[in-house]
This record gives structure tokens, sequence and C-alpha cells, in this order.
């Protein structure tokens, strides 16, 4: 399944990174401590936050992550779409919870996966 896949399906916003919207999605991770997902994500994870300042794009682009989903509603400052667009990191947004979003994008790559679930 592809970045663009899950923004039409779950109705995200593209806040910027619009390059990277091809990705192909490995995988998902939820947290908001940006030193847990440098150490537990792999390239393709689409990460999950209410984080929304530059340092999440970094971290992103310095993983090769497909992509952030913001959660919550929150939005990015211009400095951090324009990093977004610079490293073509997919900066998605949503007004769910991060316990919704989480969870259908479990169904959505489980059952993409063929997976039981």
């Amino acid at each position: 399944m592809k970045v663009k896949d899950v923004v039409e399906k779950l109705n995200l916003t593209v806040f910027g990174g619009e390059a990277g919207l091809d990705r192909e999605i490995k995988g998902g991770y939820v947290s908001d401590l940006l030193s847990d997902v440098m150490g537990s994500t792999d390239e393709g994870t689409l990460w999950v936050t209410l984080q929304s300042h530059r340092n999440v794009v970094g971290i992103a682009a310095l993983k090769d992550l497909a992509g952030v989903i913001i959660v919550k509603g929150f939005v990015p400052n211009t400095e951090t779409l324009e990093d977004s667009d610079r490293e073509g990191v997919p900066l998605l947004g949503t007004s769910m919870e991060t316990f919704e979003v989480a969870g259908l994008l479990y169904r959505m790559l489980a059952d993409d996966a063929e997976l039981p679930g």
C-alpha cells in the first residue's frame, strides 16, 4: 500500500512532502517520543504522532520513513512544511485521535497484506 492510498482512505490532509506520496508503506508505528522512533522504526514505516515540529521531519528523513501522520488537528509551522517539501517526506494530518488512526491504519495494512486480524 502506498502513502497516497492511506491519504485517500483516511481522508488525510497533505501538508507537505507530496513528492513522497508514492512511497510504499511497510508498517506503522505510534509514538510521540522522538528517541523511541529513532530506535524502533525501519525504512518504509508510517509514523503516527501528535508532534508537529521540524524535528519530526528530520527523524523521518533520517530513518527513511514512508511519512508522518499528525493527529488531533495539530498543524505544522512554516519551517516544518519547508523541511517536509525539501526532504520529500509526506507530512499528513487528521483531526482523529491517535488510537483511532492507529486502529484504522493497522486494519488497512493487515487487509492489504492479507494477514489475519
